[in-house]
């Protein structure tokens, strides 16, 4: 294996002049990455003294804070491994260290538990040094680092031990297309017991860049005072700020105007007030993008690059400098093959898998997903085109059945009726011969009227068989909190159905077409 990021991140110390930020509710707080690695040896020789050693398995469950970050490099630095649970969908209890063989978990909630460390008390272990010297410690490519969970429409979450020649092909091939380096500031906002909002710590570690980390719900105005250079996002975030960019340029008092004005000044204005001065790119992914977004940031001057990956692929393509085309989700990225076979179902296979099998899962789930060899099956539908670009048109799970037999594709309906700035969300189901839409609103309360007109519009682009009878308005937005979407922002199609079942079945319920 080539030079491995993670081995320079456990042995040796972040180039100075470059620094962390931790934006959450409370006061800021900002660390230079030296400073900030020396606390993390501090804490990895003090876990080592309650006798963690390598091999061992530790939990982690709280919101994005220092102490989680902290953890994190001191597991990597002792070869012990993490299990990155998200806050509030797991309680700290003894049935949590046992189901998943933890021997510490550490925690922002309240917990009497003896195996059970309080977030505060990883605060002062990393404030406290020794002068004992840490063992060296090597990754092999096949040394899992991490335990990585799917975020689940229903049931447990499925585990998967995440290896370090996967972590590290990722880095590498980001590196690749981005450069990231001095004079960059990352921004990142999701929670960090997704492994992929840990890179960008590991990267500013290796390469040299700042890095701010947030939390979803304090995002936009930490954005505002953080300047970055480079935004990492979820179309969910980015749908939020164009209505806010949108909405601020509308404000502009007509003194201001003139008659010559280009009426897309007041929008990259407004952008600049929120993303501020200095932005690179915009990245996103996770999830599938309203074309009319990423079109949105770019004449807003905000370059923005879409790509696909997974939890059991990590980043397949990226769209970057140089490499982009609208439409698509980029060509594959070193290390990634995409595999399709006739009917469009994407495979992926992979130099460094990371893992070819789920750790924690129903029996036949692993079998499911990943071939012997580690090539997994997506789910996915698409096709590339003649220089390579991955355009993805669906999932092979997406198609509704009428009860007159007709098979529906929903994913383009979907789209249509997302093109409004009223929608955040819609999720199509069958309700005998009918299409039945459940839409989350945009707003508090909801554009009723403005959600009518989107349904007449989208009837009308639509085919025939593709016509949507009714609209169910979701009385509040589909959140994480409410279980109706993913920690990736993704709706979870299962329990919006089981949750408006009562209204997709009256026919009396909803907007008519």
């Amino acid at each position: 294996m080539t030079h491995s990021a993670l081995n320079h991140l456990v042995t040796t110390p972040p180039a100075p002049g470059h620094h962390i930020t931790f934006r959450g509710a409370g006061t800021p707080r900002t660390l230079p990455l030296e400073e900030f690695y020396a606390l993390s040896g501090n804490l990895a020789r003090q876990l080592r003294a309650q006798g963690l050693r390598p091999g061992d398995r530790i939990g982690i469950l709280a919101a994005n804070c220092p102490e989680w970050a902290l953890l994190d490099l001191a597991a990597l630095r002792l070869g012990v491994q993490t299990a990155g649970f998200e806050a509030g969908k797991f309680p700290a209890d003894a049935a949590l260290l046992e189901r998943y063989g933890l021997r510490l978990l550490c925690t922002d909630q309240d917990s009497d538990h003896p195996a059970v460390l309080p977030m505060t008390r990883v605060r002062e272990m990393a404030a406290t040094p020794t002068d004992e010297t840490l063992p060296p410690v090597s990754y092999g490519p096949q040394d899992a680092t991490t335990l990585k969970f799917t975020s689940g429409s229903t049931g447990t979450p499925k585990g998967l031990a995440a290896t370090a020649g996967s972590i590290d092909s990722s880095l590498r091939a980001v590196q690749e297309m981005f450069a990231h380096g001095p004079g960059d500031e990352l921004f990142v906002f999701l929670p960090l017991s997704l492994l992929q909002q840990r890179y960008w710590m590991y990267s500013a570690l290796c390469f040299g860049h700042d890095l701010t980390i947030s939390t979803y719900g304090t995002a936009l105005a930490a954005l505002r005072q953080t300047r970055p250079t480079v935004v990492m996002g979820v179309p969910a975030f980015y749908d939020l700020a164009r209505r806010q960019i949108e909405t601020r340029a509308a404000r502009t008092p007509d003194a201001a105007r003139t008659p010559d004005a280009d009426p897309a000044d007041a929008l990259r204005r407004a952008a600049r007030h929120l993303f501020g001065d200095r932005i690179r790119y915009l990245w996103t992914g996770s999830a599938p993008s309203a074309p009319d977004t990423l079109r949105f940031f770019t004449a807003c001057g905000l370059p923005i690059y879409e790509g696909y990956g997974m939890n059991e692929t990590c980043i397949v393509t990226k769209n970057h400098p140089g490499a982009r085309r609208e439409g698509s989700v980029g060509r594959p990225v070193t290390g990634k093959e995409v595999l399709l076979d006739a009917d469009g179902n994407i495979s992926v296979r992979s130099d460094f898998p990371v893992g070819t099998a789920y750790t924690y899962a129903a029996p036949g789930a692993s079998e499911q997903v990943f071939a012997p060899d580690g090539t997994v099956r997506t789910g996915d539908i698409g096709h590339l085109d003649a220089d390579g670009f991955l355009y993805i048109t669906g999932r092979a799970d997406d198609v509704v059945s009428l009860g007159n037999g007709r098979n529906i594709r929903v994913r383009p309906v979907e789209d249509r009726m997302r093109q409004s700035p009223a929608i955040a969300e819609c999720v199509l189901f069958a309700h005998g011969d009918e299409l039945v839409a459940v839409v989350s609103p945009a707003d508090e309360p909801a554009d009723r009227t403005a959600v009518a007109a989107r349904l007449k519009s989208a009837n009308e682009q639509g085919g025939r068989h593709e016509r949507i009878g009714r609209v169910i308005v979701a009385d509040q937005p589909f959140t994480i909190e409410n279980g109706l979407l993913s920690s990736q922002y993704k709706p979870l199609r299962p329990r919006i159905r089981e949750a408006f079942l009562a209204r997709i079945e009256d026919p009396e319920a909803g907007i008519t077409a």
